[in-house]
């Protein structure tokens, strides 16, 4: 009796603390929501998660967005980018996937061990060479230094998720497909895509998530208000040194920005935990 106690006062403690932990990584975001709805003059001088006051002018303020440029165009920015994105990558890397886990050719182990290599690399490593490479392009200015990477599989997490995923996948129906005459195109739109579902799908949960929240290159690249995403538009309501911050508007953008996040993430769960668990089967 007194192990089978020490078990449950174990768990208890186990579920107490990731609570505490749940609320402390919380507090945060809840902390934005309320004050969102605070006066601008009150946001930090009240730090309770109960507003003394409530108010919706920081969504009406923020909601008219900068240099004459509504907060709509700004979303419709985001979702346009997210969108070319995960098709970008969903092409190319399910491609290099298929290639990687199920086709033969010389050097396939070398270019592979290359690719995964470049998961280790710093991306400010290349943050130098890039932006020259674009601004001689002239698409500095323009989402293409954004996108067009993704359509040539640069995002090698996203082809080693893929490659385990494809890799645990059985081979017999590959040798079915090509008894009945279908070839390698067709056994990777008609065997490997569909049974990939759930990889694919992580895939462009990932993509969206991480464009969506991409503030450093959306800032380093678009130079235009017209071309603003949500996070780099974000940045207009906080001044610089000396200048008026529009602290209110900011709370407001910033938790309306997470709905789409929220949406995505909870109405895909089942098969983001399908497909991150069930990749690294076989090696």
């Amino acid at each position: 009796m007194k192990g089978k106690s020490n078990q449950v006062f174990a768990k208890l403690m186990t579920h107490l603390f990731i609570i505490v932990l749940g609320l402390a990584m919380l507090y945060p975001v809840l902390w934005m929501i309320t004050s969102s709805l605070k006066p601008n003059n009150m946001i930090f001088s009240d730090t309770s998660l109960i507003p003394k006051a409530v108010t919706l002018e920081n969504y009406v303020s923020g909601w008219k967005g900068y240099a004459g440029i509504s907060f709509s165009k700004f979303f419709a920015n985001s979702l346009g980018l997210c969108l070319a994105a995960i098709v970008a990558n969903l092409a190319s890397c399910s491609m290099a996937a298929y290639a990687f886990g199920r086709l033969k050719f010389a050097g396939k182990n070398l270019w592979f061990s290359i690719m995964m290599i470049t998961l280790m690399l710093p991306a400010h490593v290349t943050l130098v060479p890039r932006y020259i490479l674009f601004n001689t392009f002239g698409w500095v200015g323009s989402y293409l230094p954004i996108v067009v990477p993704k359509f040539l599989a640069t995002d090698a997490f996203f082809v080693f998720l893929l490659v385990q995923f494809i890799r645990s996948l059985p081979t017999d129906l590959d040798e079915a497909a090509i008894i009945d005459g279908c070839g390698k195109v067709g056994i990777y739109f008609r065997i490997v895509l569909p049974l990939a579902t759930p990889a694919i799908i992580t895939t462009a949960l990932f993509t969206f998530l991480w464009t969506w929240d991409d503030f450093f290159n959306h800032l380093l690249y678009l130079t235009k208000p017209e071309t603003y995403t949500v996070s780099r538009a974000l940045r207009t309501f906080v001044g610089d040194a000396g200048a008026v911050s529009n602290w209110g508007g900011a709370m407001a953008m910033s938790t309306l920005s997470m709905i789409p996040c929220f949406v995505l993430f909870f109405s895909l769960q089942k098969y983001f935990v399908q497909g991150i668990a069930t990749t690294g089967i076989k090696g």
